[in-house]
């Protein structure tokens, strides 16, 4: 594995770190910082399985444009569609005053993100 491709996984650890700490806080905890670091952490995987297969990715922030980068070079994320499709939804609604994400889209996106960072990590035979 590229070191380059090592700091994409690690910087996108730190970003599931981050939304399982918003998520558990006892007080205020911050539904919106969940969905945009569960958005983050997906979405460097993606540019670390786009980096470790040399192949240049656009600068963008959707999964859904990433997903399909990924998916000309490993097909089977393609399944991930309907995560992209919510986090995509979600990751921004702390930039609006009267968006705000609820807790059941808070959890939605925690097992979102679970779900395709245990296909990210599995690619790069990495354990759970």
């Amino acid at each position: 594995m590229k070191i380059s491709t090592r700091e994409w996984i690690e910087s996108a650890e730190s970003e599931m770190a981050c939304a399982l700490r918003a998520y558990r806080a006892r007080q205020h905890p911050s539904y919106d910082h969940v969905c945009f670091h569960a958005h983050l952490c997906v979405e460097k995987y993606l540019k670390a399985k786009l980096n470790e297969a040399w192949v240049k990715f656009t600068k963008t922030h959707e999964l859904t444009e990433l997903l399909a980068q990924v998916a000309a070079v490993e097909p089977s994320v393609a399944d991930l569609q309907p995560q992209a499709e919510f986090l995509d939804a979600h990751a921004k609604l702390h930039q609006y005053p009267d968006r705000r994400a609820t807790k059941a889209q808070a959890q939605q996106a925690i097992k979102d993100c679970r779900t395709a960072r245990s296909v990210m990590r599995t690619m790069f035979g990495l354990s759970d």
